[in-house]
């Protein structure tokens, strides 16, 4: 017991001596060449900013599939929790669907300690933040999660889709990256050329046009497991470096990670391939067109008409936050006539789930 003790200990000052010596190069340098990746900025930055969209390739039954990873990180929360499994249930679905070039999974669970669900879905347990380094913003532990898995996870897949646990996965996926190039999805609200005088303490004038910071996060993005092994890191130290800094996390808020995210990519000349059809937000996407992911982020309001409430609670409701502490019942109800079909998709899929994962609400 007392050598358990003790292993603890030292894993937890080596991971809290790691993550200072990350933020003291990260926070205090210039952002020029200390990140990790190649060894001089010269090799870094000499290539054209401009990245050229590739030409779709010809379709080939034949081809050899370019399988991809999905990761998920979660926190232990009943909340994330049972977004895990829902989320993990429809994964299982579509993996050896035709066309779907989806490979393992794993849940990245950065609670320190393996939990009930380990044998239901496939998890690799990391630390977390040593106490207070988050700031209260528990987002952080995302990319010092990723960090420790990529460095030390058995991953046979050459791509990674990184994944969230409100995704629904509506139909198979394909390995949308292409000739070098990530696979994302495009947020409104992530704007670098509004916010270039904050970026520009992290992604300096010399290094390249704003523009070449993508409107992305990093969920979903289908990228190289190389690549992502040289951008996880240094996701870290921007994400830490910006929560520090007091104008970055106004600008920011609760979308810091994601711009940190973004500016890592560029930082490492990632440029990514931006699909709008990835996935939809209901209530504001009504239709699921061509989507291969629904994400719940939002809470859906209407009255019994089937006219959307939004800002304030309706008649009828799904919101993912009304669960944050329980978990949600089976058989919700569904959505009254007149709601789109998004919003009711998303309702039947998670009943299915519910109703079919073994032991639904423990």
């Amino acid at each position: 017991m007392g050598w358990g003790k003790m292993f603890f200990t030292v894993v937890i000052t080596f991971s809290a001596a790691l993550i200072t010596y990350n933020i003291l190069i990260s926070a205090n340098a210039s952002f020029k060449q200390e990140f990790p990746g190649p060894s001089s900025a010269k090799t870094l930055f000499s290539q054209d900013p401009i990245i050229k969209m590739p030409l779709e390739r010809s379709n080939n039954n034949n081809k050899k599939k370019r399988l991809f990873h999905t990761a998920v990180t979660s926190s232990d929360s009943v909340y994330n929790t049972w977004q895990c499994r829902i989320m993990y249930y429809w994964f299982k679905k579509f993996k050896d669907e035709p066309n779907s070039e989806m490979g393992g999974f794993t849940r990245i669970l950065h609670s320190g300690k393996s939990d009930k669900f380990m044998d239901e879905i496939p998890t690799f347990v990391a630390q977390p933040l040593p106490s207070g380094m988050d700031q209260g913003y528990i987002v952080l532990n995302r990319p010092w999660a990723f960090v420790q898995w990529l460095q030390q996870a058995q991953i046979e897949e050459d791509y990674i889709l990184m994944s969230e646990p409100d995704h629904v996965i509506v139909k198979p996926i394909p390995n949308l990256s292409k000739d070098g190039l990530g696979a994302a999805f495009p947020f409104f609200y992530i704007e670098p050329k509004k916010y270039e005088s904050v970026l520009r303490k992290f992604f300096p004038q010399q290094n390249r046009p704003i523009t070449d910071i993508d409107p992305i996060g990093n969920s979903p993005v289908i990228v190289s497991k190389e690549a992502l092994k040289k951008i996880a890191p240094t996701w870290m130290n921007v994400s830490l470096a910006m929560k520090k800094d007091p104008e970055a996390d106004k600008a920011f808020g609760w979308v810091l990670e994601m711009y940190a995210y973004a500016v890592a990519s560029a930082l490492h000349n990632v440029g990514n391939v931006l699909h709008k059809e990835f996935m939809i937000q209901p209530p504001w996407d009504t239709e699921i067109g061509k989507a291969f992911i629904i994400h719940y982020t939002y809470g859906c309001d209407y009255d019994m008409k089937g006219k959307m409430t939004y800002g304030k609670i309706g008649e009828w409701r799904f919101d993912k936050r009304s669960y944050d502490n329980t978990w949600p019942p089976k058989n919700l109800s569904l959505p009254p006539p007149g709601v789109p079909e998004s919003v009711v998709t998303l309702v039947k899929m998670v009943n299915e789930a519910t109703a079919n994962i073994p032991n639904w609400g423990f």
